[in-house]
């Protein structure tokens, strides 16, 4: 799936300190902001109905992995039982991340109540943070952005790296790590990051972290409760998004330019 636009702390009308944030390629920012329902729901077109992390970013091949990255087996222990494979920093730097992609508002929850945190920390740990899917023997090269991703981490060793570089750049010009800044500032770090703003100095491509920061929240946002995030719901809810409905026909012909107002059907009410 690849980055659809994203637009932080929205509710419709420009509000001061509540910025909008673009995907690659996909620029709709405006002059006086853009309603979060209609970009979520952009979003959500791609990927609403997925229930598994699938596909990979698209992202700039990197020659060798940088010094700051580590095998997932020598981590820490985790921030709580809550969290599987994020340490406690990391695991504050995802909370306050999602929270300021994914503001509480008439629309839906904030992103930690919704469970996007908890879907990135458990996509991290299992099979797909670890690379299980990707060919990881190398060579690594300078690859063209179509061929896929093309680094030599894991997606966990990709996250685990680029958070340590985001709260070394937020260090670096303002004076904390991200968790610890204030909403209008860390709205304006993930505008930067968005606009090609951003450079680690550890060597990470800060392109590729944040491709692959985007992808794995509006996942976690739109993805089956199943898997963690998606809470009572909620991503569906705000679409109108019916869940695994077995035979949805009836559906779409009795919703047809209306709201859905059935029952919202995950994976766990099959079952």
């Amino acid at each position: 799936m690849g980055p659809a636009p994203i637009a932080t702390r929205a509710k419709g009308v420009a509000v001061p300190g509540r910025t909008i944030v673009h995907g690659e390629g996909n620029d709709m920012t405006t002059e006086n902001g853009l309603e979060r329902r209609a970009f979520l729901k952009g979003a959500a077109v791609g990927g609403a109905a997925s229930a598994t992390m699938g596909g990979s970013a698209t992202v700039l091949a990197q020659g060798t992995a940088p010094a700051a990255a580590a095998p997932a087996a020598a981590a820490a222990a985790p921030a709580s039982p809550g969290y599987q494979y994020l340490k406690p920093d990391e695991a504050a730097f995802v909370e306050a991340l999602v929270d300021t992609m994914i503001p509480a508002d008439e629309l839906s929850p904030k992103g930690t109540d919704v469970g996007i945190n908890i879907f990135i920390d458990r996509a991290l740990a299992d099979g797909w943070g670890k690379g299980d899917r990707l060919y990881m023997q190398g060579p690594w090269k300078q690859g063209h952005p179509n061929q896929g991703y093309q680094l030599a981490l894991s997606p966990a060793q990709l996250w685990r790296a680029g958070i340590e570089a985001t709260n070394a750049h937020c260090v670096k010009t303002l004076g904390k790590a991200f968790d610890q800044l204030a909403v209008a500032q860390r709205d304006q770090v993930l505008k930067d990051f968005d606009a090609g703003r951003i450079t680690f100095d550890n060597g990470l491509p800060a392109r590729t972290f944040w491709t692959m920061v985007y992808q794995n929240v509006m996942e976690g946002m739109f993805a089956d409760p199943i898997y963690g995030g998606n809470q009572d719901k909620a991503g569906w809810k705000m679409v109108g998004f019916p869940g695994v409905i077995q035979n949805n026909r009836n559906h779409v012909v009795a919703s047809r330019n209306k709201r859905f107002e059935g029952d919202y059907t995950s994976i766990a009410d099959m079952s």
